[in-house]
């Protein structure tokens, strides 16, 4: 996320110049991050799912869907990435428009 802000300070800048609250930048920048971890559990936990039976040998004490487990780890994976895509997200909010469009 760190990178792909990066990548698009013109942009960020020119909507903060034409107007965009550093809210709506803030937001803009979540969605996209939270976008990205929802597909990224999705496929975890399809993947999760299908390769358990080949891993239950390896499990002690706990069963290949124990929902505890799962639900666990996926809320510890959605926090982590929250916090990891609001820090590029709050320094893309703080951009100066000057700089950014001069950045080009």
């Amino acid at each position: 996320m760190s990178y792909n802000v990066a990548r698009r300070t013109s942009e960020i800048g020119i909507r903060i110049a034409l107007g965009a609250q550093r809210s709506d930048v803030l937001g803009l920048v979540m969605r996209e991050s939270l976008i990205l971890v929802t597909i990224g559990v999705a496929i975890g936990l399809g993947t999760a799912f299908a390769a358990g039976r080949f891993v239950s040998t390896l499990l002690f004490g706990l069963t290949t869907k124990d929902p505890l487990t799962i639900g666990l780890a996926t809320g510890v994976m959605i926090v982590v990435s929250a916090i990891a895509g609001y820090l590029p997200a709050r320094r893309a909010s703080r951009v100066d428009p000057i700089v950014a469009l001069h950045y080009e």
